[in-house]
């Protein structure tokens, strides 16, 4: 689909915003993650004794893992209407509002009353706050990216996107590290306040983030589509492209699914059927995000020099192999430094060459009309189609053939999913964002070198 307006030259944006774009990017996904993370933690040790002590231990734990999901529930929605005022009316202002959605909602979770307090009305408010902060986070991480991607320079994409990327890490890092430090408090003083430590610091990282794009300006490659006639988005990225979509959410597969078996099955598979603590592989993600705190930015820049193909493939081919032959017999030998090894292996080098790259290469796959909605829909119905159920699914497999190997298949399976997607979809990296899908127009200029998806 084309239109016949004229298109200004595409404006590459000053160095300091540039960076500016950058760093808002990372504060944002560093909260987004840093909730993530804080929540699940507090979920599993502390939340079951605070909010469900009536309950059985097990009903009790069920109950706070039950809070932690419905966030879940509320993600699609939240790329659906972020991405639609997004595409619409522009990134900023949306962003604006999904920064607070989610740090506001964990800052509030710490001054949350107990059971003992307030009976089940502690419950009832930390699952309607878990219902909006869904709804921020399925907005944030298509706005997050496209800070930096459409404020980056011509052939510095990958780069940008992988320091957004560095949000997930980092942000696991943070949390782990604080936890632990209030984790060393006396049970009583834990169980009282300790636990909202974590949740109240998210609100100087708010305010910090808030402050970073509320002096941003409006991104680069919005500003130069700003005349376009902008219809429903979502509507617009169905009808115009659809492929686009099936093979972003097919790309990010591999991602989603190694990532859920090697970890949140693994944890229950040592425990459950090796009798091993599960100490030791929780200990090898901390590792391992620290590694892939310097792998992301080096992925980045390799697939702006090599493309994005080569660099997603060898990913994929490292998690097929490492995650889905070698993980689990290399566990079962009871050796921690070779657990180690291959988490690090298979999570900070596999996984983390096709993440530090997937926001560039999915915002090449989108015109920038419906872009903000494009990577929403494709990272939020991947999680749920390729994240949400794989842990249940290989739990179901493993019992049923009493042993690994079919989470092992299944975790292969996924990846050669993702890399016949990831091979139809093309080359993007030398596509010029205003040259994606409906965005594209004839002019004087150089045809693009870089191929992208259309339907």
């Amino acid at each position: 689909m084309t239109s016949s307006r004229p298109r200004p030259e595409t404006e590459q944006p000053a160095p300091v915003t540039s960076r500016r774009a950058t760093v808002a990017a990372f504060s944002g996904a560093f909260l987004e993650w840093y909730d993530f993370w804080i929540f699940g933690t507090a979920a599993a040790l502390v939340f079951p004794r605070i909010f469900f002590p009536e309950a059985s231990p097990t009903v009790a734990l069920l109950q706070s893992f039950g809070t932690f999901a419905v966030a879940f529930l509320t993600r699609p929605l939240g790329a659906i209407l972020f991405g639609h005022f997004g595409d619409k009316v522009g990134r900023k202002p949306v962003l604006l509002v999904t920064v607070f959605l989610i740090g506001g909602g964990t800052f509030l979770m710490g001054l949350l009353p107990s059971y003992a307090v307030a009976g089940s009305l502690g419950a009832v408010l930390l699952v309607l706050l878990r219902l909006v902060q869904g709804v921020g986070i399925g907005g944030e991480y298509g706005g997050g990216s496209l800070l930096a991607l459409e404020n980056a320079p011509q052939g510095k994409r990958g780069l940008a996107g992988s320091f957004h990327q560095l949000g997930t890490p980092a942000a696991l890092l943070a949390s782990t590290g604080i936890f632990a430090l209030v984790e060393q408090l006396p049970e009583d003083q834990l169980l009282s306040w300790g636990w909202r430590i974590p949740f109240l610091l998210s609100g100087p990282f708010l305010a910090l983030g808030f402050y970073i794009r509320k002096n941003l300006p409006e991104t680069t490659a919005f500003r130069a589509d700003a005349q376009a006639e902008r219809k429903s988005p979502f509507l617009a990225l169905l009808r115009e492209q659809p492929k686009a979509v099936l093979l972003g959410i097919g790309a990010r597969m591999a991602d989603a699914v190694t990532f859920n078996v090697i970890n949140v099955f693994a944890v229950s598979w040592v425990t459950t059927y090796l009798g091993m603590s599960s100490d030791v592989i929780l200990t090898g993600f901390v590792i391992s995000s620290a590694v892939q705190l310097g792998v992301l930015p080096l992925a980045g820049r390799i697939s702006d020099r090599v493309g994005r193909r080569p660099v997603y493939l060898t990913g994929v081919a490292i998690c097929a192999v490492g995650g889905g032959l070698l993980y689990f017999p290399i566990i079962e030998t009871g050796n921690t430094f070779a657990t180690w090894a291959i988490i690090v292996v298979v999570h900070a080098v596999g996984t983390g060459l096709m993440f530090s790259i997937q926001s560039a290469l999915f915002a090449e796959l989108f015109g920038t009309r419906v872009r903000y909605t494009g990577l929403g829909v494709v990272y939020q119905g991947s999680a749920l189609i390729g994240g949400g159920p794989t842990p249940a699914i290989a739990v179901a497999l493993t019992a049923a053939a009493g042993s690994w190997w079919p989470a092992g298949g299944y975790l292969i399976l996924a990846c050669v999913i993702s890399a016949l997607c990831i091979w139809r979809a093309g080359e993007t990296f030398r596509t010029d964002l205003a040259d994606v899908g409906g965005d594209a127009v004839p002019d004087a200029r150089p045809a693009s070198t870089g191929r992208a998806v259309s339907a």
